[in-house]
C-alpha cells in the first residue's frame, strides 16, 4: 500500500510540473513586444539626511572686507596710581598786551595833541569852554568844544531863558604869581584822547605821578574857578600848556585858576599852604 501511495504522489507531481511548463509556454506565445518607456513620475519626497562627511581642506584667505561703523566707547578704565610730581619748568616769555574791552577817553586840558603813550590816539582837538565865571546858573563843568560845530533845527534869535558858553582863559596872574603866568588871559585849547589798550582812567589830585601799575598820560596843575565866583569842576591842566592863537585879550568868560591847599582839615606837612597843587591823569 505504501508503494502505491508513493507512485500516486510522483504521478501528481509530474502532472503539476508538466502543466506549469505548458502554461509558461502559452504565456510566452501570448506576450507581445516590449512597450515604450512610460513618462517620468513625480519626484519623490526628500530622503533622510545622510551622515556628515569629513571636514574639507581649508580654503584660501578672502579679501579684506569694508570697515564697519565705529562701535560705542567702552567704559572708562580704572584710574592709575598717582606718580610723584615733576619739577617745575622755567617760566615762559611774557606775551604782548591784549586789547581791553572798549578802551577809555579823557580830555587833555591845555594841549591840542595827545601824549605819545602806546595805544593813545587823538579823537579831536578843540577849545575849552564853560559858563560865565560869576553866573548864578549854567553848567559847572568845562567842555572841550570842537573847532567846527554842526547844528540841527534851531530857532533864530535870543531866547528869554537860556545858557551861554564862553571860551575859557588861564587866569594865572602876571609875573611869578603862578607857574603858568606866561599864559595869563590866553584861551585854553584841549584835546580828546582815546586809549584802546587800557580800560580805566583816574585823575590823581596833588600828585604828578601815577600809582604803581598805572600808566601816566600827562601831568599838570589842578585848576578850577576862583572861590570868589561860582563853583566849577576841578580839572587837570597840562604842565606845558598851549594857548589858542590870538587869544590874549583878557575878555574873561569861563576861567581857570590854580588850586592851593588850606590847613583846615588838610594836614600842612606834608601839604604846604600857598603852593599850587599838581595832578596826574593815569590809565590802566
Amino acid at each position: 500500500m505504501e508503494k502505491v501511495a508513493v507512485v500516486l504522489l510522483l504521478v501528481s507531481v509530474s502532472i503539476y510540473i508538466l502543466a506549469s511548463v505548458q502554461v509558461s509556454a502559452v504565456q510566452e506565445l501570448l506576450r507581445g513586444r516590449d512597450g515604450r518607456d512610460g513618462r517620468d513620475g513625480e519626484d519623490g519626497h526628500d530622503g533622510h539626511a545622510g551622515a556628515p562627511g569629513p571636514p574639507g581642506i581649508d580654503g584660501q584667505d578672502g579679501h579684506d572686507g569694508v570697515p564697519g561703523e565705529a562701535g560705542m566707547d567702552g567704559k572708562d578704565g580704572e584710574r592709575g596710581e598717582k606718580d610723584e610730581r615733576g619739577e617745575r619748568g622755567d617760566p615762559g616769555t611774557r606775551g604782548p598786551q591784549g586789547l581791553s574791552d572798549g578802551g577809555v577817553t579823557y580830555t587833555r586840558w591845555g594841549r591840542t595833541t595827545c601824549p605819545g603813550t602806546p595805544g593813545t590816539e587823538l579823537v579831536y582837538a578843540g577849545r575849552a569852554a564853560g559858563s560865565w565865571y560869576n553866573s548864578k546858573g549854567g553848567g559847572a563843568n568845562y567842555l572841550c568844544l570842537p573847532e567846527v560845530p554842526l547844528y540841527s533845527a534851531f530857532t533864530p534869535g535870543v531866547q528869554t531863558y537860556r545858557d551861554f558858553l564862553y571860551g575859557t582863559e588861564y587866569e594865572t596872574g602876571l609875573g611869578a604869581q603862578s607857574p603858568l603866568s606866561a599864559k595869563y588871559n590866553h584861551n585854553v585849547p584841549c584835546a580828546i584822547c582815546y586809549v584802546s589798550t587800557r580800560a580805566s582812567i583816574l585823575m590823581v589830585p596833588a600828585r604828578n605821578v601815577c600809582p604803581a601799575q598805572w600808566t601816566l598820560e600827562y601831568s599838570g596843575y589842578l585848576m578850577s574857578n576862583a572861590i570868589q565866583y561860582e563853583r566849577t569842576m576841578f580839572e587837570c591842566v597840562d604842565k606845558d600848556p598851549e594857548s589858542v592863537p590870538g587869544s590874549s585879550g583878557g575878555i574873561d568868560g569861563a576861567l581857570f585858576y590854580n588850586v592851593e591847599a588850606k590847613c583846615h582839615g588838610i594836614p600842612c606837612g606834608p601839604y604846604v599852604a600857598e603852593k599850587e597843587l599838581t595832578c596826574a591823569v593815569c590809565t590802566r
